[in-house]
C-alpha cells in the first residue's frame, strides 16, 4: 500500500512538472516538447484549441491505440500521468509572464521537462505521445523504436515549422537534446546513491 502511494505521488509529480514545463515555458513560445507536443501546438495554432485539452486528447488517443501492447497496468499509470500533465498545462497556459525571453523559456522549460519525464521513467511509466506509435511499429514490423520516434517527431517538427515558423524545428531539437540529457541523469542517479536509499525504478 505504501509503495502504491509513493508511486502515485511520484507519477502525479512527474506529470505536473512536465505540464508546468510545457504550459508555462515551452508552449507559449510554440516550442514542441515532442511529437505529441508538436501536434498540440499545431492544433492550438490552427484551430485555437486549448493546449491542455489537445494534449490530453492526442495522448489518450495514442494510448488507446497501443493499449494491447502496453498492458492495462502500464496504461493506467500512463493515463494518470498524461491527465495530470494536461490539467497542469491548462492551468499554466493562462498564466502571463511579462517580458518573456525565448532563450530563458527554452532552457528552463527543457530542464523541467526532462525532470518530469525522468521521474515518470524511473517509475516505468510512459509520458504518452508518439512513443506509443514507435512501440507499435517496433512490435509489428521490427523497426527500431528510437529510429521511428526520431523520424516521426522530425516530420511533425518540420510540418509545424513550415506552418508557424522555421525556427521551431531548431528550438524543438535543442529542447529535446536538453530534456533527454536531464532524463538520463535522473534515471541513472540511482547508481550514484547508497544502495539502501536507492529506488529501483525498473521494479515499480
Amino acid at each position: 500500500m505504501k509503495e502504491i502511494f509513493i508511486k502515485n505521488t511520484l507519477v502525479l509529480a512527474g506529470g505536473a512538472i512536465q505540464g508546468f514545463a510545457m504550459g508555462l515555458f515551452l508552449f507559449p513560445q510554440y516550442i514542441p516538447s515532442g511529437g505529441a507536443g508538436g501536434i498540440t501546438v499545431l492544433f492550438n495554432y490552427l484551430f485555437g484549441m486549448s493546449m491542455g485539452t489537445a494534449l490530453w486528447v492526442i495522448n489518450f488517443s495514442l494510448l488507446l491505440l497501443g493499449l494491447y501492447i502496453l498492458g492495462k497496468r502500464f496504461a493506467s499509470w500512463t493515463v494518470l500521468a498524461i491527465t495530470m500533465t494536461s490539467i497542469t498545462v491548462t492551468f499554466f497556459e493562462h498564466v502571463t509572464i511579462p517580458n518573456r525571453s525565448l532563450f530563458f523559456d527554452l532552457i528552463v522549460g527543457s530542464i523541467f521537462l526532462g525532470i518530469g519525464i525522468g521521474i515518470l521513467m524511473r517509475q516505468n511509466v510512459s509520458n504518452g505521445g508518439i512513443g506509443v506509435i514507435a512501440l507499435i511499429l517496433a512490435r509489428k514490423y521490427g523497426f527500431l523504436p528510437g529510429r521511428s520516434l526520431f523520424w516521426i517527431n522530425s516530420c511533425i517538427f518540420l510540418f509545424a515549422a513550415l506552418l508557424i515558423d522555421w525556427k521551431i524545428i531548431i528550438l524543438a531539437f535543442i529542447s529535446q537534446w536538453i530534456a533527454t540529457r536531464i532524463v538520463n541523469i535522473i534515471v541513472q542517479f540511482q547508481f550514484t546513491m547508497n544502495e539502501s536509499y536507492s529506488l529501483d525504478w525498473r521494479k515499480k
